[in-house]
């Protein structure tokens, strides 16, 4: 049994999941969501870790979370500048606390996919690999993934020849032969490997 069902069959409600997307990324903001799904929903059964979806079928499931009567859901971005201050770890977290924050509902419970928590006002469990098997965390996982999948294919026409729409600024092979003949965009993140003067080293 899932943890998550676990808690729900001891009366514990509401509770939520909680992860991010945008951790490796050269470029953009990370993205975090959290997701309360009602105990009863058949979002349940259909949501799955979004890196296991194929890009059309997380297309589908955002459009039914996001329409869904059964979902509350927040979603948080910190961007590049950010990140490049006070780092990828701390920007992460924060995300996460923003995410939770901006729910219409207040947890009692929170799942977070990973090894560490933010500083939340419930009780939070972290759970390695949680977005393959918790609910909440999947549906979250899919919201921030498609978030910040679109902001990127966005950030492609406003910054074109870096192929964000492609790679959504992860540090493909592509990319880094981006950096080198055109160098940083402002959306880059400056504190990251590759980016600046040691990307001819990549």
């Amino acid at each position: 049994m899932a943890l998550e069902e676990g808690l729900l069959t001891r009366g514990i409600w509401p509770l939520c999941g909680i992860d991010e997307a945008g951790r490796g990324p050269l470029a953009g903001p990370v993205v975090a969501a959290s997701a309360v799904i009602s105990p009863a929903s058949p979002l349940r059964k259909l949501v799955r870790d979004s890196k296991k979806l194929s890009p059309s079928k997380r297309e589908h499931l955002y459009e039914l979370l996001m329409f869904s009567d059964e979902i509350s859901y927040g979603i948080a971005m910190v961007d590049e500048c950010l990140i490049d201050k006070i780092n990828i770890l701390k920007a992460t977290m924060l995300a996460m606390e923003q995410s939770f924050n901006n729910l219409n509902v207040k947890p009692v419970y929170a799942l977070v996919d990973g090894n560490k928590s933010p500083n939340l006002s419930c009780e939070c469990i972290p759970v390695i690999g949680g977005d393959a098997t918790e609910p909440s965390i999947s549906a979250a996982s899919i919201i921030a993934k498609v978030t910040r999948d679109r902001y990127m294919s966005d950030m492609d026409g406003l910054y074109p020849g870096y192929g964000f729409k492609i790679h959504k600024g992860y540090p493909t092979k592509a990319h880094y032969s981006a950096i080198r003949r055109l160098g940083p965009c402002p959306i880059h993140r400056k504190s990251f490997k590759g980016v600046l003067c040691d990307a001819d080293s990549i």
